[in-house]
């Protein structure tokens, strides 16, 4: 129907950032984290909005991360809660991977379908000074890529991969639907930050056409967009997630399909460190135990410490191959 492009430059233009800082809302108690999935325009379009405030606090205190990288690793564990649940299997598994030559040199999400994810930067105390008033997460990244990874238990997991077009993630993933995919869709992603660097609320949405859109709604759906508020100022002013969609999708008969929680949830384990270990080889273990002294293992996702004795590396010695 030769939609996708303006739709990709309109939708492009979509996300605005406000950033600010935590404390729930004030018009309603603690809002909890979770996802909707949602049809409009007699199934012309679907979309996605999420609450994500507490699963990015949870981040934010795991790793430490500093304004900036909290903004940066909030947005793309928002993506990926939403992007999980899209998913229709229980043990499907995203991953989506930003690497990029920008100061906080990278960071990695997975998510699941039952939205639960989980994901680090490579730099969690990348300090950069605001532009035009904002927290620079575009600066943060600089050029890169970005990586979508779908394991849906098949011989060999879907990969597409986009360069950053301008490293707020939201524009990215816009970018990423609409070229890899062939799914022209508008991202919306919000962090907003409270001075003492914790997070006031967090949350996004996404929004995609299908090929048998109209053009009455297309320009409806267009019009909408143009007009909402930025992600941030929605949350902030104590809009749920079904309001967030209520505005996008303004006049266009939005019916809730699905609600599930979100969470920030990582499965590892002292097994599962054990396993990495006896994995790196007899050699490396034995000169873990020649050193006398006790090791610690961090989950990169969670930043969770495992403490090995020497006892306890002698026994995975015995295992090791």
């Amino acid at each position: 129907m030769g939609f996708a492009k303006p739709i990709e430059q309109i939708f492009i233009k979509l996300s605005r950032y406000i950033y600010v800082s935590k404390r729930y809302y004030t018009r309603r108690d603690k809002m909890k984290d979770y996802i909707v999935r949602a049809t409009a325009a007699n199934a012309q379009i679907r979309a996605f909005a999420a609450s994500t405030t507490e699963l990015v606090e949870e981040a934010r205190t795991r790793h430490n991360t500093s304004p900036v990288a909290t903004a940066a690793l909030g947005r793309l564990l928002t993506a990926g809660a939403m992007m999980g649940s899209m998913m229709k299997n229980p043990t499907d598994v995203l991953t989506l991977q930003v690497q990029c030559g920008g100061p906080i040199g990278g960071m990695t999400v997975t998510a699941d379908s039952k939205g639960e994810v989980k994901g680090y930067v490579h730099n969690p105390d990348v300090m950069l000074p605001p532009k035009n008033g904002k927290l620079d997460v575009g600066g943060a990244l600089g050029p890169g890529f970005l990586n979508v990874i779908k394991d849906m238990g098949l011989k060999e997991p879907y990969s597409g991969q986009t360069i950053l077009q301008t490293g707020e993630i939201a524009e990215d993933l816009t970018y990423y639907f609409a070229t890899s995919e062939q799914v022209p869709s508008s991202v919306g992603l919000g962090v907003l930050m409270e001075k003492d660097n914790t997070v006031r609320c967090a949350g996004g949405f996404i929004v995609q056409v299908m090929p048998f859109i109209e053009e009455e709604v297309l320009s409806k759906l267009e019009e909408n967009i143009k007009n909402i508020q930025s992600v941030t100022a929605m949350l902030d002013n104590g809009h749920t997630p079904e309001e967030m969609l209520n505005h996008v999708l303004e006049g266009l008969d939005v019916e809730i399909t699905d609600t599930l929680p979100a969470k920030f949830d990582c499965n590892c384990s002292k097994e599962r460190i054990e396993k990495a270990i006896i994995s790196v080889g007899k050699k490396e273990i034995q000169e873990m135990i020649d050193d006398g002294k006790d090791i610690e293992v961090k989950c990169h996702f969670c930043n969770t410490a495992y403490t090995f004795s020497v006892d306890e590396l002698k026994e995975l010695l015995k295992k090791s191959r």
